[in-house]
């Protein structure tokens, strides 16, 4: 398996050459003639296999979407809500505007006129520079990378977290059933205080549990509340293997805590 930091490199590549594929079929679905003729003064010969494997852009921009929002979160942050905005409908929002048109709007094929003579207002042109900014962010991602100022600690403590759940898996699948859920615990609570480091957030108590950071992540809106119960347990599945004397832990509460710890460390930052 790659180490993440090339693994991150690789799915970045490929999101940005998609990404780009996207927004030349954007344009294309807006401006036909327009998009064909710089197509065929950009590729020549090749434009005409260019133009026949441009994707679909309602067909493929949400899974697109979703990819390079998941990418975004975890290594630019900061950048996380002007990526959503780009892409989602303003709140409130009255009218519609090509100020406020947003490519929520272009995927819905929305189009606004005004007057009996039908003067458009905004239509799903609208969107392009907002895509292309979503684009742009993403390949700022990829510059970060370049950077000397990237830090790859939380990428480093990825590739240790990846490593232990597979030792844990490794356990449970030889029927070490305690050992399997007391290594994936430790897991949860080593990433959710990293979680709670990056929000800036403070645990005054001297030793935090899983409990407690889960309750300080939740109290900061960090994670929402179906996040915080699923958190809250796997917290009691790992104080059944760690704690309780009195029952074994069964091999589907332990197999469910590794799963549900790997979900945790790739979905909550």
């Amino acid at each position: 398996m790659l180490p993440n930091i090339d693994r991150y490199k690789k799915e970045l590549d490929s999101l940005i050459e998609k990404g780009s594929m996207l927004h030349m079929a954007m344009q294309r679905e807006c401006f036909p003639d327009e998009m064909d003729s710089s197509i065929k003064k950009q590729f020549g010969a090749e434009a005409a296999d260019i133009i026949k494997v441009l994707p679909s852009f309602p067909g493929e921009y949400q899974s697109w979407y979703s990819e390079a929002k998941a990418l975004v979160k975890q290594l630019l942050p900061d950048r996380l809500s002007d990526f959503v905005r780009l892409y989602e409908k303003p709140k409130p929002r009255k009218d519609i505007t090509y100020e406020n048109y947003r490519i929520e709007d272009y995927l819905q094929g929305l189009s606004i006129t005004r007057g009996w003579e039908k003067e458009k207002v905004a239509g799903p042109d609208a969107a392009i520079p907002h895509f292309r900014q979503q684009l742009a962010i993403l390949k700022s991602v990829k510059a970060r990378f370049e950077s000397s100022l990237f830090d790859i600690r939380q990428l480093v403590q990825a590739d240790l977290f990846d490593s232990e759940l597979d030792a844990a898996k490794e356990l449970a699948k030889h029927k070490f059933m305690r050992g399997a859920g007391a290594l994936a615990g430790v897991v949860l609570e080593r990433h959710l205080t990293q979680v709670c480091e990056n929000h800036g957030l403070k645990v005054t108590k001297k030793a935090p549990g899983i409990a407690d950071l889960n309750d300080k992540l939740k109290e900061a809106n960090v994670i929402d509340i179906p996040q915080w119960r699923f958190v809250q347990h796997l917290a009691d599945i790992r104080n059944l293997c760690d704690h309780s004397k009195k029952s074994e832990p069964k091999a589907e509460q332990v197999n469910d805590l590794v799963d549900g710890v790997m979900k945790i460390t790739k979905t909550v930052f």
